[in-house]
């Protein structure tokens, strides 16, 4: 009888004792597998922070991140305008090869379609929980929130709040936000810090703690229509009204930040947590924003356009107070994030981005596409750039036209030598329209071409 209450007791104990056993090995891999925070911020200039030498525009959080971590002094955005460089961000596909050539505000059919292989879909295929937070703008107006289209949800988020494309009427009191396919209605508050709000709820009450997660938080600042909180517009009591309410908008967006860097302490998972800070194109002037002294700004090819703001830090493994001149582009990482999990990238698709890692180090990244741009709204002087070492070759629309700098000695782009360097030249040219031929066919090119048929018939696009 008694060793029948043994084994009985033993019966229970053994399930137990499993259950404790695999929650520790659990853990222990989720240890070892980072958290992932993509931070994107709205229209945000090189020179938009004192992180890259504002001298004025207060931004503690991103100095603070940038001295304990990487300062990509070279980091650059996969287009000059939004749509494109978010979804190169998600699919680590250069835009037109992914087909999201271009911005989408109203009724273009283009949008980020299901059967591109997001890495926020690998990483909850492989346990992690996913959550969106912010600006979405991979679809038009006439398909968020309509389930005939793709949602954040059908690109790997569990959980997701997002407008489709600018907080509505404006920073203050949006109106426009969704949660998980139903509507939210009026807002109180700023965009960032509601955005932060809910990225801070999700990661503190709702998120599974035993799994590994990625938060993708996408704010509107600095974006118009502009509205900033008075806290952060009285910071810049001898500024001009326009460069108060700009200027306090980026550091209202800093503070965003900073809520977030707070939590993740609070939650005790910042030692693993890889956490990135991009812009998604430079900076539009007329509001305040400032280039950093780059030739171009948002809609552009020249570095004022694409050059961004990129900060990495990830105390479990890189170093702090680091500042690399490696060029690297958002397209990386999603790349990145995979080859760190050890998951295998998508074969049967071209993966333009690269891990970004070995930069760090200082080492240049072999890549199998150069830094490639085309915007569709870029002046057509200059629609087309690509880059390769510290040569980069901007062409006119037609690609007939081209000027040809060293970037790494002229980063403002003040000195052509197309003339200069006709070996060169030519050279950057091959590589270029070798590059485009190669990117095109591959690229759902039936909705680019379509509006060029449409524009030559004398339509005005609603876009």
């Amino acid at each position: 009888m008694k060793i029948l209450n043994k084994l009985a007791l033993l019966s229970l104990v053994i399930p137990w004792y499993s259950l404790a056993v695999n929650a520790v090995e659990n853990r222990k891999t989720n240890e070892t597998r980072p958290n992932i925070v993509v931070i994107v911020a709205d229209d945000m200039g090189w020179g938009d922070s004192a992180t890259y030498g504002h001298k004025v525009i207060k931004t503690p959080n991103l100095d603070k991140l940038a001295t304990q971590g990487v300062k990509f002094n070279q980091g650059y955005s996969a287009a000059g305008v939004c749509s494109p460089s978010r979804s190169a961000i998600l699919t680590g596909r250069t835009p037109y090869r992914n087909g999201v050539w271009r911005h989408l505000s109203g009724t273009s059919p283009t949008h980020l379609r299901e059967t591109e292989i997001t890495y926020p879909k690998l990483l909850k295929k492989a346990g992690y929980q996913t959550g969106h937070f912010g600006k979405w703008h991979l679809l038009s107006k006439n398909q968020f929130n309509n389930e005939q289209f793709p949602q954040p949800s059908d690109h790997g988020y569990d959980h997701w709040f997002a407008s489709q494309n600018n907080a509505i009427p404006s920073h203050k009191n949006p109106n426009n936000f969704v949660r998980n396919g139903k509507a939210v209605g009026e807002l109180k508050g700023f965009s960032a810090p509601l955005v932060a709000d809910e990225a801070i709820d999700w990661l503190s009450n709702k998120r599974d703690p035993a799994k590994p997660f990625l938060m993708s938080v996408w704010f509107h600042e600095p974006h118009s229509p502009i509205a900033t909180d008075t806290n952060f517009a009285d910071l810049y009591p001898n500024e001009s009204p326009l460069n108060m309410k700009y200027f306090g908008n980026i550091s209202q967006m800093d503070y965003a930040v900073g809520q977030i860097l707070e939590t993740l302490d609070e939650q005790g998972v910042s030692e693993n947590t890889l956490l990135v800070f991009t812009s998604d194109n430079g900076p539009v002037i007329r509001f305040g924003g400032s280039s950093g002294g780059l030739r171009g700004y948002k809609r552009d090819e020249f570095e004022g356009g694409i050059r961004v703001p990129f900060l990495i830090r990830w105390p479990n493994r890189v170093a702090a107070g680091i500042e690399s001149n490696v060029p690297v582009v958002g397209t990386d990482i999603f790349t990145t994030v995979l080859e760190l999990n050890g998951i295998t990238l998508p074969s049967d698709r071209t993966i333009d981005g690269v891990n970004l890692l070995p930069a760090i180090e200082g080492k240049q990244l072999v890549r199998q596409t150069p830094l490639f741009w085309r915007t569709h709204v870029s002046p057509a002087e200059s629609r087309v750039a690509i880059r390769e070492g510290n040569w980069k070759i901007v062409a006119n629309d037609t690609l007939t036209e081209f000027l040809l700098f060293n970037v790494e000695q002229d980063a403002k782009e003040q000195n052509n030598l197309a003339d200069k360097k006709p070996e060169k030249l030519a050279a950057m040219k091959k590589l270029l329209l070798d590059t485009w031929q190669d990117i095109a066919k591959e690229g759902p090119n039936h909705w680019w071409e379509a509006d060029k048929t449409r524009l030559m018939k004398g339509a005005k696009l609603s876009y």
